[in-house]
């Protein structure tokens, strides 16, 4: 979890879900970070098994996004994030992380 100092400071990103004005809704997410080289956003993925049904046999797949990572919660790589969904914030960004679940050392 995030500590509660670094939740309570306000980070002046418009689009933190805590300090900011966007709206978070629709669907939702937990996944694992893999990306924090841009910035303010993360890469997450997930697995997810989908059957085949000629061979009665499931297949690991991923689901991969991009995530608005605001200043308050500073997500690195190998963290297990909750995203939700939200208003467009760039050509690719639909998601903002809520909170970390996970930390990595």
């Amino acid at each position: 979890m995030t500590n509660e100092k670094e939740q309570t400071k306000d980070c002046g990103d418009k689009n933190c879900p805590n300090h900011g004005t966007v709206s978070v809704r629709g669907r939702s997410f937990t996944g694992t970070v893999i990306s924090d080289k841009m910035n303010k956003t993360v890469t997450i993925e997930w697995a997810r098994k989908r059957l085949i049904p000629k061979y009665e046999r499931f297949e690991k797949r991923r689901s991969r996004i991009k995530a608005h990572n605001p200043d308050c919660i500073k997500a690195k790589v190998g963290d297990t994030v909750l995203v939700k969904e939200t208003r467009p914030l760039s050509k690719t960004k639909n998601f903002v992380i809520l909170e970390i679940k996970n930390e990595s050392n």
